[in-house]
């Protein structure tokens, strides 16, 4: 799978301690149609979280899907993770790219400035990132975002766009119609009574009818 091709549910995981609870709830996620799993854990201990990425990791391979490191460079190029998701405090876009390689996937939060994702594409990043759009329990604190940023953004950057923060399943459909190539969803999803089925709704948004970005076009 080319890294251009970021699109759809983009699933990141809650943190959870118990690797085997983790690892089912990714799996139900994968079977849902999931085919991109951000392994995030701000709470684990170094030996936790290396353990964690490289169970995902291996799990994703088996469902053809890819797993990126939120943050970790160091910790995805050791769980043999498919790239990395670096923030404002993170190595930067060409650091991680030095590390990990050409064929990894690096993405980058841009929040809620267009500028930053310009930059960031200039520099080789593989998608960006654009959030909170809608109040997030995850990162409470997050700067808001417009929709119209997604509008924007889709007229003038080359590479997918993800958008992120308080994402559900009812209001989703508005960030695909105005442009978004990828929901990254953890709650929704995760806390959800029957993950599979919360990932297939998901999924289920992008193919509507509506145009969802540049990469279903043959980009």
């Amino acid at each position: 799978m080319a890294a251009g091709a970021i699109s759809g549910l983009y699933a990141i995981t809650p943190d959870i301690a118990d690797t085997t609870v983790l690892a089912e709830k990714v799996e139900a996620a994968l079977r849902g149609g999931a085919r991109c799993v951000q392994y995030r854990n701000k709470t684990a201990p170094k030996s936790l979280k290396l353990e964690q990425a490289r169970v995902l990791a291996a799990l994703c391979h088996r469902h053809a899907a890819r797993l990126i490191v939120n943050d970790g460079v160091d910790l995805a190029a050791a769980a043999g993770a498919d790239g990395v998701h670096v923030g404002r405090d993170d190595p930067s876009v060409s650091e991680a790219r030095a590390r990990l390689g050409s064929r990894a996937i690096v993405g980058a939060s841009c929040y809620a400035d267009l500028v930053r994702a310009l930059e960031a594409e200039d520099m080789g990043v593989d998608y960006v990132a654009f959030g909170s759009f809608y109040p997030s329990g995850t990162k409470p604190e997050a700067t808001p975002a417009p929709i119209g940023l997604l509008r924007e953004a889709r007229g003038v950057l080359r590479v997918p766009v993800v958008a992120i923060g308080g994402i559900t399943v009812e209001n989703a459909a508005s960030l695909i119609d105005a442009g978004a190539d990828a929901l990254a969803v953890s709650g929704a999803l995760f806390s959800a009574p029957d993950v599979t089925q919360a990932a297939r709704s998901f999924c289920a948004l992008f193919g509507r009818g509506v145009s969802t970005g540049r990469f279903e076009r043959g980009s």
